[in-house]
């Protein structure tokens, strides 16, 4: 198995690391993120950052991808790596890497050591891959987004995992100890121990049966459902105790699909004991038998689950009582109270006139870069009164006024954008090329 090059990691200064998160922020809203803008996010001189973006390409921590009408940086795998693992070792979580230790569909597994030399488990999410790239029908991850990077969706992924670990072990489920995370990596305790598709033979295969099922039956009270409860994800210690990892495709029991993923985590174990160890049983748990005692997936907001259903569950446990009720009708109320206030915090306190009316002439609005649509003005208008005894213009005149001079307002900072220079100016770039096109084809011609 490979191993991830972090030697590079020595040699990278401040600024590196500074370039290196500037282009993760640019990516935020741009595919390809411009040289002037890394320089304006890294708040460094665009000499000096141009040379930096281009050692950082050398080294394949940044790409630059020249298109037909936009020119820019992304950040690839390994500089997000970079930026992961120089953010845990300023936290102390890391001090050493070592070698690779597992592979899967959608992450790498590498060790690592702490600060005393403590061995750790490393695990880099790596969504994305060929063999797994239909990620929108397998997991909620977009939600209302229609596209996403690779790279938001790692990182998602990890946050996901590490959530449902912490609330597990918590729990006192047999599972690995989270430690921290960061971006895209998960940093947990390192497992002795062998996958269990890799064992032949067991002291009691009845009893390890039992085990799982019950476990799977103890996930399913506490309202999630593991979803990939399979040989490849259970790690057997020294002494045969199981040990559940692989978390981020985990679901509520509330989910609609929640019975499908139940009853093929079960066969999963029926079929493996079946043909490994010729043991079949007819004893296993139903989805009808679940008896709710946790509100896991509420915590831990897993796939399939609502607000609504967090509230009918309390209702049915018993955690929510009529002070909670009032309790949140004040904060509505106070949420509301707070909305009509916005524009207040936005623009500053109207001015009031001599018979108690606010005038909104006298609002500066023409300073706030922000443009209104006529609909939006209505409902502004109709909010704020501007009839005044001290001024004879008419709202209207008003409205135009204003909109007028934030139209102005708007073109102006238009003008004094930066005009992308260099590699990023493919426009520029094209034009040369069609003026000198244009040069050698005058002689044909004459």
């Amino acid at each position: 198995m490979g191993k991830l090059n972090v030697s590079l990691m020595r040699y990278l200064t401040s600024e590196d690391f500074r370039v290196l998160t500037a282009t993760e922020m640019g990516m935020k809203n741009h595919e390809l993120v411009p040289g002037p803008m890394v320089a304006s996010i890294a708040n460094l001189q665009h000499g000096g950052v141009h040379k930096l973006l281009r050692e950082l390409c050398k080294h394949k921590l940044l790409s630059y991808e020249r298109g037909k009408r936009y020119d820019g940086y992304r950040l690839t795998n390994l500089g997000y790596d970079y930026l992961a693992l120089h953010s845990l070792t300023k936290r102390d979580v890391i001090a050493s890497f070592g070698n690779q230790i597992g592979v899967g569909k959608e992450s790498n597994i590498y060790t690592i050591a702490d600060t005393n030399g403590k061995q750790l488990c490393l695990k880099l999410h790596r969504l994305g891959r060929v063999c797994f790239r239909k990620v929108t029908e397998k997991r909620d991850y977009h939600n209302h987004r229609k596209s996403a990077s690779w790279l938001y969706l790692s990182r998602i992924s990890a946050t996901k995992e590490f959530a449902y670990m912490k609330a597990l072990y918590e729990r006192r489920f047999p599972v690995p100890k989270p430690i921290d995370f960061n971006r895209h990596c998960v940093v947990m305790e390192l497992v002795n121990g062998t996958l269990l598709n890799h064992i032949s033979e067991v002291k009691d295969v009845e009893a390890l049966y039992d085990e799982l099922m019950n476990l799977i039956v103890r996930f399913a009270d506490s309202g999630v459902i593991h979803g990939d409860f399979n040989e490849f994800n259970i790690i057997l210690d020294e002494s045969e105790n199981p040990i559940i990892i692989d978390f981020p495709q985990m679901m509520s029991t509330e989910h609609a699909n929640a019975e499908m993923y139940y009853e093929r985590d079960i066969n999963c174990i029926k079929q493996f004991f079946k043909k490994r160890f010729n043991y079949e049983s007819e004893n296993y748990p139903k989805f009808r038998d679940i008896e709710r005692i946790d509100i896991l997936d509420a915590e831990v907001a897993c796939t399939g689950f609502t607000k609504q259903m967090a509230k009918d569950i309390n209702l049915e446990l018993g955690l929510e009582d009529s002070s909670d009720k009032s309790l949140s009708s004040d904060d509505e109320h106070f949420h509301e109270s707070s909305n009509k206030n916005d524009f207040n915090n936005e623009f500053g306190p109207l001015e009031i006139t001599k018979d108690g009316t606010q005038d909104l002439s006298k609002t500066n609005l023409s300073e706030r870069n922000i443009s209104f649509d006529d609909s939006e003005f209505e409902d502004l208008l109709e909010l704020r009164s501007v009839r005044s005894t001290t001024t004879t213009i008419h709202p209207d005149e008003i409205k135009q006024r204003v909109k007028k001079q934030i139209a102005t307002k708007n073109k102006k900072n238009q003008r004094k954008r930066c005009v992308a220079k260099g590699e990023a100016n493919a426009t520029t770039r094209i034009r040369r090329e069609n003026k000198d096109t244009v040069r050698q084809t005058c002689g044909i011609w004459e």
